[in-house]
């Protein structure tokens, strides 16, 4: 093998693919920073799982520019190989061409690691959202009598996946979405989510702290106390036992549990009801 002929050709390909990545990059930048109104952006609300279809959009975007930018450095280096343009390096030792094919290794295994680490990314991304479509198609059933659920709420605390606010109070409803073996069954322990399968309990302190927050800026709102009650959502799992008041444990086939969860010291007023669904309204909005 030519070594100095492989190196000019390798050099002028992965100049030409990182010109390549760039433009694209800056590109898909720019046309979703002027595109990210939309139209009807007043009318257009978050849906069920919306940052993970975003993120998964996103990282699919990323792979194929990756993928572009593989086919454009073997195209470009074919063509350079065939031009054979060696004259260009022709006064390098051999040593600088085993540095320059030595960095350009580096580069190519650095591109091949952020594509699988996207593909993978992506991959986890997809089971998150579906587990959140899943239990946000649950959560449909409960909508009327004049509940109303908001996907993807902000509050201060983070994002919280899905807030019902109806006459019977206000709840916020996290899902956790982690894969079932043959043992699909969960229990809870005060705080903590024990898996059958093993691994690390999982805290529900965080799902808590942002259903708090919620509920602090809900009472800024009404100008009284609210109480959102904490739902947690275990998509694909079975509920074994719950020993903890603070939280209720569901997965998407048993939502409607939740409607038997309430106290009349929760109840809202009409009024606070709509007031509280504008709130919402303006906060879930799919163009901010």
């Amino acid at each position: 093998m030519n070594l100095e002929l492989v190196s000019v050709a390798a050099s002028i390909a992965l100049v030409s693919t990182f010109v390549f990545l760039l433009v694209a990059n800056s590109w898909d930048f720019i046309t979703r920073s002027i595109g990210s109104a939309g139209s009807f952006r007043d009318s257009i609300m978050l849906e069920a799982a919306q940052r993970f279809r975003n993120e998964i959009e996103r990282l699919t975007r990323r792979i194929h520019v990756y993928l572009t930018g593989a086919l454009v450095f073997a195209v470009i280096f074919s063509v350079s190989y065939l031009l054979r343009p060696e004259e260009l390096f022709a006064s390098l030792p051999p040593w600088q061409l085993q540095a320059i094919l030595s960095v350009l290794g580096i580069v190519a295994s650095f591109a091949a690691f952020r594509f699988i680490a996207a593909m993978l990314a992506r991959r986890r991304t997809k089971f998150v959202r579906d587990a959140t479509v899943a239990a946000g198609h649950g959560l449909q059933k409960l909508a009327g009598n004049r509940n109303r659920v908001f996907y993807d709420v902000p509050c201060g605390a983070g994002v919280i996946d899905n807030v019902i606010v109806g006459l019977h109070g206000v709840y916020a409803v996290h899902v956790v979405a982690r894969k079932a073996g043959k043992v699909n069954r969960i229990r809870l322990e005060g705080d903590n989510l024990i898996f059958a399968t093993g691994g690390h309990p999982l805290s529900l302190t965080g799902f808590g702290q942002r259903t708090n927050q919620l509920a602090g800026e809900f009472s800024k709102v009404l100008k009284h106390e609210v109480s959102v009650r904490c739902v947690v959502v275990v998509p694909g799992w079975e509920i074994e036992s719950q020993e903890s008041d603070n939280h209720l444990i569901v997965n998407e086939r048993n939502l409607a549990m939740l409607c038997g969860w309430k106290d009349e010291n929760d109840y809202l007023m009409s009024e606070e009801v709509e007031e509280l669904h504008e709130v919402l309204t303006k906060r879930c909005r799919r163009a901010q």
